[in-house]
């Protein structure tokens, strides 16, 4: 190697603009050093954050090889009660910058090891990423690669027609990389992963922003535009074609935004710092399929609880009559369940005692629950044999029923526990145990865990009124 002048020596480490640049920014130079400095040191940093907030919340010891796992159903275990409910959100917020410094970093250190800019973008699949920053650390610096620094000096084509032009091929580009990926994981391996709602969004940024920004530079912002853009007319076009409903739209919204914005800074920056043939878009969007197989191979399903509690001014004896069998809830469905979100309306009992059959109906048909557990007063508790779908989706159309309706979201038991308080009063407590096989569950199985809560507080709130009024149960019915 040859050696180092002074303008070839990066600034101080501890230079707070320096690093900015370095991990935020779009052309700093990547060097092996730095690479690896950055990479593992801000890896162990994130680790020793997260194991404080977990053990400060929950007293668990979160290991280093459940940090690493690629499987991030792994992680869930940590955000479970004790823990607080925004604890995962938080930790999904904290790890954006992280993975962006990642993708990013990875980018330039290939370019400025002379290899192809898309080859950074291997940092997303699992297991993968730890050998290709061992790969990127091994790499020198190609003293014939591009200057990234020359980025600016780039021409910037004025004509606002071909602006739109390479605006709207770009957003074309991304809505088939939508279609054909919705396709392949629904239809075809019938899997709902991390490559669908995280991968997909962030190679449909990337492609529309490269090619928004080929042959000319038109700036961040814009492009960041564009890249939204097309997440959302590919949502409408699932949409028109009844491949999806407005519910499910609206929840994947977030995620595919966000993911979207990270593609797009991903895409300007390969645009402008090693402009190449529009052909290797070739090599991200052939990861998409790769992961999606291989999350479909390796796949773990743990099983996660929802509890809710109230109190109630009636002794248990009182109030379990109301918990066995309950009459029509008058009260109107929130405006959510209004949209067509499954939610409770009676319930019903066949037999007594275990072995009895429980039917709990819901604006999309009734629950199913053996009964497993009889503890009069005290507890019922059942399993599910077989439930309706969560929702009915709404859409323009009369009936759109997405393959995601049906077992991808199992309620596996539930149970009601009466304690008795002080003063004639009972706190009833009400569980529901289910597996969610859509993925990453950190991000949906917060939309559910809402979505339960709010389907027991609507039971219990009228268990509550039917015991507080010593009201009768007119839809109960038992029988031997």
């Amino acid at each position: 190697m040859s050696a180092a002048n002074p303008e070839s020596i990066p600034p101080r480490a501890w230079d707070p603009g320096y690093l900015f640049r370095l991990w935020f920014g779009l052309s700093e130079p990547v060097s092996q050093t730095v690479y690896a400095a950055s990479g593992f040191g801000l890896m162990i940093l994130k680790y020793l954050v997260e194991a404080a907030v977990v053990f400060l919340f929950t007293y668990k010891s979160y290991f280093p090889w459940d940090f690493l796992n690629p499987l991030m159903s792994v992680r869930q275990k940590y955000f479970a009660a004790p823990a607080p409910e925004w604890l995962a959100w938080a930790f999904i917020l904290w790890s954006l910058p992280f993975l962006w410094i990642a993708v990013s970093m990875s980018v330039r250190r290939s370019v400025d090891a002379g290899k192809n800019a898309w080859l950074g973008l291997w940092i997303f699949v699992p297991i993968v990423n730890l050998c290709m920053m061992i790969y990127f650390c091994l790499l020198g610096t190609d003293p014939n690669g591009p200057n990234l620094k020359a980025r600016d000096s780039v021409v910037r084509e004025p004509l606002i027609e071909h602006k739109l032009t390479s605006a709207l091929l770009g957003i074309a580009a991304s809505a088939l990389i939508c279609i054909a990926m919705v396709s392949l994981c629904v239809y075809l391996i019938q899997d709902y992963g991390g490559a669908l709602f995280m991968g997909t969004p962030i190679i449909m940024g990337a492609t529309s922003a490269y090619i928004y920004n080929r042959p000319y530079t038109r700036g961040v912002l814009s492009s960041i535009m564009v890249a939204e853009l097309s997440i959302f007319l590919s949502g409408l076009i699932l949409l028109l074609f009844a491949f999806e409903g407005i519910i499910c739209l609206a929840m994947l919204l977030p995620i595919a935004g966000v993911m979207a914005i990270l593609g797009a800074l991903i895409g300007v920056m390969i645009a402008t710092v090693q402009p190449q043939r529009t052909m290797t878009l070739l090599i991200p969007i052939s990861l998409l399929p790769i992961v999606a197989g291989a999350e479909n191979a390796f796949r773990d399903l743990p099983e996660y609880e929802v509890l809710t509690t109230i109190e109630i001014d009636a002794p248990p004896d009182k109030v379990w009559p109301n918990v066995v069998g309950f009459s029509d809830l008058d009260t109107p469905p929130s405006w959510y369940f209004q949209l067509g979100i499954a939610y409770p309306k009676r319930a019903t009992i066949v037999g007594s005692g275990v072995g009895a059959v429980r039917h709990c109906e819901f604006s999309t048909g009734a629950f199913v629950e053996p009964i497993t557990a009889w503890e009069q007063p005290t507890r019922l508790a059942f399993d599910v044999q077989s439930q309706p779908p969560p929702m009915h989706e709404l859409s323009p159309y009369r009936h759109v029923h997405p393959p995601h309706l049906d077992g991808y979201l199992r309620c596996k038991r539930g149970e009601f526990r009466l304690i008795e308080l002080d003063g004639q009063r009972t706190r009833l407590e009400g569980r529901t145990w289910y597996e969610y096989e859509i993925f990453p569950q950190s991000y949906w199985t917060l939309w559910t865990d809402r979505l339960i809560h709010s389907i027991h507080q609507r039971v219990l709130g009228h268990i509550k009124q039917l015991s507080e009024s010593n009201s009768a149960i007119p839809s109960a019915k038992e029988s031997t």
